[in-house]
């Protein structure tokens, strides 16, 4: 809210948009019954909240979490009306989720709570109204589950009422790659602004999931050398960089990196600290932060991860001239791919994954350079710059269909 209310204020905007932005559109809160292995009949509760369908249909994840709340899938949903409306979707924002520890049902009680979760939203998700996807604890198996719920309900097979499913019914090739991929095009299209090239720049990556293991991939075929990367366990320093391939089937054969031979181990705290080219957090939040953002030692940070940086490292990265790239540009191939597979479905037809790739490629780089323009045009960071290339295209959509005078 603070950041929508300095970027409306920036951009002087109609003060209606900033309100009409500030709140979401529709939240639905709902009980559920579920019964379980025990025959005990449980109750959960399940959210779904469209902040923005002022571009399009709302796109947003689905979580099954403990600590799911209304709170906080309204602030989710906001966050993904920005990002879709900066990357140039035709989509606007949502969010949803169940409050709910997954790791303590079976598989059968997991299918009926996301069935009953599907039925309990069916009037308010769909191809052209919401698009749910998965997000934590949620994986292809419990969309490919509420589609064949929704496709029950509706009377007829509906694959474009969700994304992230298999490839086998619906889903699209690329997706797993597509977030590491959006990220080494911006370090690519960065460092050749800034450094000329990619080549021999040293780069650290903190997390080598889906996100870190395939930038890392990328950027090494990039000529980029990758002197830094972690898992949960340990981190991998070597000055004069880490053969990826060889790290990679090295976590695959032993579960981790913990014990690799071929680089120096250090903490996921020092790994953070080293200095280098580009910082990518690629793991998880808030590892950026007051405590050690006076001790980061890089030209840029490019946020894999979501909000790995908090508000307070923010302003020390900025005083100290760093350059921070946000999440909300640097992760977008995520959302990117979940579209790419929306459209597919909607067309009956099936990309290769060159395509996706190509594609992806288009709107990331697009995106960025809108940025880039705004940050130079207004002498603001590449976060504020961000923030402002997606609300003035909402205020300016609000404004063509008449919302607002």
């Amino acid at each position: 809210m603070e950041r929508l209310r300095i970027t409306c204020d920036l951009l002087g905007v109609n003060e209606g948009i900033f309100r009409f932005l500030s709140k979401p559109q529709r939240t639905v809160i709902t009980n559920f019954p579920v019964k379980m292995d025990s025959e005990s009949i449980e109750m959960f509760e399940g959210y779904r909240v469209l902040h923005s369908n002022v571009l399009g249909p709302a796109k947003g994840g689905v979580q099954f979490t403990p600590t799911c709340s209304v709170a906080e899938m309204q602030a989710l949903a906001m966050v993904m009306t920005l990002k879709t409306s900066l990357i140039g979707l035709p989509m606007g924002g949502s969010k949803g989720g169940v409050k709910v520890e997954p790791k303590r049902l079976s598989k059968r009680e997991l299918e009926l709570l996301t069935r009953q979760y599907t039925r309990s939203i069916f009037n308010v998700i769909g191809p052209d109204q919401d698009i749910p996807g998965p997000d934590l604890n949620v994986n292809e198996q419990v969309m490919a589950w509420m589609m064949d719920q929704y496709s029950t309900g509706i009377g007829k097979t509906t694959p474009g009422v969700v994304t992230g499913k298999p490839v086998e019914i619906g889903g699209t090739l690329g997706r797993e790659q597509a977030v590491g991929w959006g990220l080494a095009y911006i370090l690519k299209e960065y460092m050749e602004k800034e450094a000329e090239e990619i080549r021999d720049q040293k780069i650290v990556i903190q997390g080598i999931g889906h996100v870190g293991k395939n930038v890392a991939i990328t950027a090494s075929r990039y000529g980029a050398k990758i002197i830094g990367i972690s898992d949960s366990t340990t981190g991998l320093y070597d000055e004069d960089g880490i053969n990826i391939n060889d790290v990679l089937q090295w976590k695959q054969e032993n579960g981790s990196l913990r014990d690799y031979p071929r680089a120096n181990p250090i903490s996921n705290d020092e790994m953070l600290t080293l200095k280098c080219d580009a910082l990518l957090p690629c793991a998880t939040d808030s590892v950026i932060t007051k405590d050690n953002a006076d001790k980061v030692q890089c030209r840029v940070i490019i946020e894999g991860a979501n909000q790995p940086t908090t508000l307070d490292a923010d302003r020390i990265i900025d005083e100290r001239g760093i350059s921070l790239i946000p999440d909300i540009i640097a992760n977008a191939g995520g959302v990117t791919a979940s579209y790419f597979e929306w459209i597919q479905d909607l067309s009956s037809l099936h990309w290769d994954i060159d395509r996706v790739n190509r594609e992806l490629g288009k709107i990331i780089l697009t995106a960025f350079e809108k940025i880039v323009q705004m940050k130079r045009e207004n002498a603001v960071s590449y976060r504020q710059a961000a923030h402002m290339v997606a609300v003035k295209r909402l205020a300016t959509a609000i404004q063509y269909r008449g919302f607002y005078p």
